[in-house]
């Protein structure tokens, strides 16, 4: 059973520097501020555990992946000063997959295939 949901889902893991939580915290308003003008975007939330911080997020397709990274490109760099992306999934259908490959090469991100499910 496959699905033709062109969801798109980015799985950003950063590791932040000692002592550099609350700075960190303080650009994920940022980016929560940012990010709520783009229409694609289905959800955008950050979690915590230890000095690790989770983005989770998804869009309608990967244009709207792709509009956010450029979108929020200036506070990512400057997130990336205090902490380092550790890990970067990527999940979606294929069709989806093939358009986020080649701009998304530089970050060295794990694509899972999007086979089974539904959305309500």
């Amino acid at each position: 059973m496959s699905t033709q949901d062109t969801g798109c889902s980015i799985v950003p893991y950063f590791k932040i520097a000692e002592g550099k939580t609350e700075e960190f915290k303080a650009i994920c308003d940022r980016f929560v501020e940012k990010t709520k003008t783009e229409p694609k975007c289905l959800y955008y939330r950050f979690s915590f555990w230890e000095d690790v911080a989770h983005c989770r997020e998804a869009y309608a397709d990967a244009e709207g992946l792709l509009f956010h990274l450029e979108n929020v490109g200036n506070i990512l760099n400057e997130a990336l000063q205090i902490a380092e992306l550790i890990q970067l999934e990527i999940h979606g259908c294929e069709a989806e997959l093939a358009k986020l490959r080649e701009p998304l090469a530089a970050l060295n991100p794990k694509f899972f295939v999007l086979e089974y499910g539904f959305r309500n």
